[in-house]
């Protein structure tokens, strides 16, 4: 892998620009994937939040599941946040009868779990693999996981009163996903670890 990996940022709908920026910022190249011929050119891939049943929608639209299913089958890093981890799940509770994922990482995930847009919060939560301060997680409509397989690592949960040990982040191989938007913070450290999964340092 070079130096400088190209690393593409699903461009259906979500953060697509906010990813971009915090991703150039650490010296990757980045493009944006509308079509399967784009996805050929990366070396790994961000799914943004948004809307997940939107996001199926369209890539059902513009033929892009099932290369996105054989990309993420050949081994290539995919990192999802919010709707992303939604994507990335191999089960769905709460889903709509014709909700398609890419899947890849096993691992049961619920939609809209912590609550509707007016119940968005932040708080500080400890992921493994960038160092031992927190991180200022932004959660939106957000969801969380149920249970893991056994090829999973859980790589931070929430500590709160409520919601105390939800599954929040985790990681199976190459594929990375947090119900959180590291993307809306100025903390680069989630998208490191996802640079560096994708030069293979990780």
């Amino acid at each position: 892998m070079t130096a400088s990996p190209t690393i593409g940022v699903l461009a259906l709908q979500g953060d697509v620009a906010e990813h971009t920026h915090m991703l150039g910022d650490l010296g990757a190249r980045t493009s944006r994937v509308l079509s399967a011929d784009q996805l050929d050119t990366v070396d790994g891939l961000v799914i943004p939040g948004g809307e997940s049943t939107t996001m199926s929608k369209l890539a059902v639209r513009y033929d892009l599941m099932k290369p996105l299913r054989e990309r993420v089958a050949d081994g290539m890093p995919v990192y999802g946040t919010c709707a992303g981890m939604i994507m990335l799940a191999d089960r769905v509770l709460g889903a709509t009868t014709d909700q398609e994922t890419v899947g890849g990482i096993d691992m049961t995930v619920r939609r809209n779990a912590f609550g509707r847009q007016t119940e968005s919060f932040e708080t500080g939560v400890r992921i493994d693999g960038i160092g031992n301060d927190p991180f200022d997680a932004v959660f939106i409509r957000a969801p969380w996981v149920e249970s893991v397989g056994s090829e999973v690592s859980v790589l931070g949960s929430v500590s709160g009163p409520d919601e105390a040990g939800r599954i929040v982040a985790v990681r199976q191989g190459g594929l990375m996903a947090t119900s959180f938007h590291p993307e809306l913070t100025g903390d680069t450290r989630i998208h490191r670890l996802f640079v560096d999964i994708v030069k293979g340092l990780a």
